[in-house]
């Protein structure tokens, strides 16, 4: 072992990852070391001899690697800087090159089939049976039949996607963390006070007289939603419409061509279109359903979507004159919000005191310990930032199964959103249960001068949402990693978070935790109603966006053939589903991560939060009907799915715990959406 193996600790990492000593410079002799022992267990699964020890190898396989590989990516994203960044691009090409080297390997391959052709692979049952079956079909989808040039086609392309991608997400993280606009507060009437408290302090820190705006969702929402000045609200809607688009980071170029290369893959690989492809191993099995799927929502919500439209027109005109110039996408959050507080006198900003974020973290926890007997405690160890906090979490029987980090606040060099990710999936075992590892980022309402951070109740829902992911990798109880926790179909994956944000609007549940951060008074009544009346307004919009993005996703990835330019082609199929004009440069897939940023990632799956959003709004009517603190419910919601991963066809195991298929129609009439 060499010195710098010695004190690298990227490698043989462990429960206890050291994040207080990774370093840029770790990560690439590291994933290299990784890549050559994952090559030597390569090597001795494809000499197998003992059956019953296949697939636990092949399971095994590059286990270390993904975990350190994640770790890298992880900091790429949170604390970036140079030295992160370049070490992220160099690891990447070699991690891409052997995930292919693995997946079209004709000895690994050869090994796999002679396996499956064994008694004791055709006598398998469960969940290996399962296991194996959706590896072969993985295999066979990912062209390990091909011929040598068309498989050292299928690498090229991987590798290139790689890269593209990648860059992809750096300009976007780049382009977001260099737009600042410093302002007096003259042109910031109408903000609330506490956006105006963070924007001065920013300033200060820099050095800089007034306040300091950036397209951090924190700062450009609230700017968005009720400043007056509406020629800021213009500036700073087309600084974010720019984001991937300026010089030195323009995914205009990218764009074609990460398009091109999925239609060759999925072309090489035998299937009709980039969505046939990735599609064939989720619940909706291809493009054409995911398709008609979007059409039939959107030609449900429309009526609505138009009537909500007509009507936001209206109030604009009847308070800005008839006369007034056509609404414009930077007017329609803020007369939005106008119309929202005349018709049902309600302030989204009144809620904030009553949703500080540790209160809201209590809460929550108290609830998934009602719920689903699930206990999480503050813990200790290294992070990557001063904000990073962990935990501990243990199941209904007192053992501990998973620990977890969190990181909750915007920084300039921390990717945008907010995610859910796995370091260590475990599993229990004879000896006791391996815990699992997992994280919780987000980009929530900072702190400001004086005061704790203060949520906004869709941040509540984000935060609800993210720990819906983390429950489901932390609940697992599948011994086969491959098919553990969220490694299940992306249009089901979206279940287990989007359910747990119907806790966020029960009167019972926010009791438990909605105080005001002075008074440590619930939410009086009459606010509380107001938040309930107003909790579909505008609906058909909000639904109306999603199912934009995710008509726009497939679009891109079915019926652009690579012809003209796939931003005005993106632009003329989201019109129609715009509350106002789009300007003719609109440019919203420069920066549309979840389809452009991974080399697959949410790719023709965008409809995926749609499809999973039917699910959620059915399934919590168990909860409705018998109670939303039911330890019933809650246990077999845990036992019959949350804890099965992937071991069980997912419309299986939602029929296993709602004894039926889903209701589509619970989703509409959650959202109102639905004709009296």
């Amino acid at each position: 072992m060499t010195i710098s193996e010695a004190v690298n600790p990227l490698l043989d990492v462990g429960f206890d990852i050291p994040f207080d000593r990774i370093r840029p410079e770790h990560a690439e002799p590291a994933v290299e070391r990784l890549i050559e022992n994952a090559r030597r267990k390569l090597a001795s699964l494809v000499a197998w001899q003992d059956p019953a020890s296949f697939l636990p190898m092949f399971d095994d396989l590059d286990r270390e690697l993904r975990t350190t590989s994640t770790i890298v990516g992880h900091l790429e994203g949170v604390v970036t800087n140079d030295e992160w960044r370049a070490a992220w691009n160099a690891v990447l090409p070699k991690l891409s090159a052997f995930s292919t080297e693995v997946q079209l390997s004709e000895e690994l391959w050869s090994a796999l089939k002679r396996f499956a052709d064994t008694d004791f692979a055709r006598e398998l049952t469960g969940e290996q049976a399962r296991y194996l079956r959706l590896t072969l079909d993985r295999f066979r989808r990912g062209g390990a039949d091909l011929p040598s040039a068309q498989k050292d086609r299928v690498k090229q392309i991987d590798l290139r996607l790689a890269e593209l991608t990648t860059r992809y997400g750096q300009n976007v993280l780049d382009g977001t963390a260099a737009f600042e606009l410093y302002v007096p507060e003259a042109r910031l009437a109408g903000v609330p006070d506490r956006v105006l408290k963070a924007a001065r302090a920013e300033a200060e820190k820099r050095g800089h007289d007034g306040y300091r705006l950036t397209l951090h969702l924190p700062t450009l929402q609230p700017v968005l939603t009720y400043a007056d000045d509406r020629e800021l609200r213009r500036e700073l809607w087309e600084a974010q419409g720019k984001v991937g688009v300026g010089e030195g980071r323009d995914n205009r170029e990218l764009i074609p061509e990460i398009l091109a290369l999925r239609r060759e893959k999925a072309s090489i690989l035998g299937f009709a279109n980039f969505a046939d492809l990735v599609l064939a191993e989720r619940m909706a099995k291809n493009g054409e359903r995911a398709q008609a799927f979007e059409r039939d929502l959107v030609s449900r919500v429309k009526p609505f979507f138009e009537r909500e439209n007509q009507e936001l027109d209206d109030f604009y005109r009847a308070h800005a004159g008839q006369d007034a110039p056509a609404l414009q996408p930077w007017d329609v959050a803020y007369w939005a919000e106008k119309q929202r507080a005349a018709k049902y006198a309600f302030d989204e900003e009144a809620l904030r005191p009553y949703f500080p974020l540790q209160s809201v973290l209590t809460g929550l926890f108290e609830i998934t310990r009602r719920v689903f007997g699930v206990r999480v405690e503050e813990a200790s160890a290294p992070g990557w930032h001063p904000e990073v906090k962990y935990y501990n979490l243990f199941d209904k029987r007192g053992e501990h199964v998973a620990s977890f980090y969190t990181d909750w606040f915007p920084r300039d060099n921390k990717r945008g959103g907010a995610w859910m990710n796995a370091f260590i999936t475990g599993k229990p075992t004879p000896e006791g249960f391996v815990p699992h590892l997992g994280l919780m980022c987000g980009n929530m309402t900072p702190p400001s001068p004086g005061m704790p951070a203060l949520l906004s109740h869709r941040e509540v829902e984000t935060v609800f949402h993210e720990f819906g992911h983390l429950l489901h990798h932390a609940l697992s109880r599948v011994e086969t990693r491959g098919l553990a926790g969220t490694s299940v179909a992306w249009d089901f994956v979206e279940l287990p978070s989007q359910i747990m944000e119907n806790w966020c609007w029960e009167r019972e549940a926010l009791d438990l935790f909605a105080r005001h951060f002075e008074t440590n008074e619930a939410i009086p009544q009459d606010l509380f109603e107001k938040l309930n009346a107003a909790k579909n307004y505008r609906a058909a919009n909000v639904s109306m966006r999603q199912l934009a993005f995710g008509t726009v996703d497939l679009a891109l990835h079915i019926d652009f053939d690579g012809q003209g330019d796939p931003l005005a082609f993106a632009r003329e199929i989201m019109a129609p589903l715009s509350p106002a004009p789009l300007p003719h440069d609109y440019a919203f897939v420069a920066a549309f991560n979840h389809i452009f940023a991974n080399p697959v990632g949410y790719a023709a799956g965008y409809y995926s939060y749609k499809w999973a959003e039917v699910l959620d709004a059915d399934a919590f009517t168990r909860f409705a009907d018998e109670g939303i603190f039911s330890e019933v419910v809650g246990g077999e919601y845990v036992d019959r799915l949350l804890s099965r991963g992937n071991s069980e066809d997912p419309a299986q195991l939602y029929r296993d715990f709602m004894g039926r298929d889903p209701d589509a129609e619970a989703l509409l009439r959650r959202s109102g959406l639905v004709s009296a």
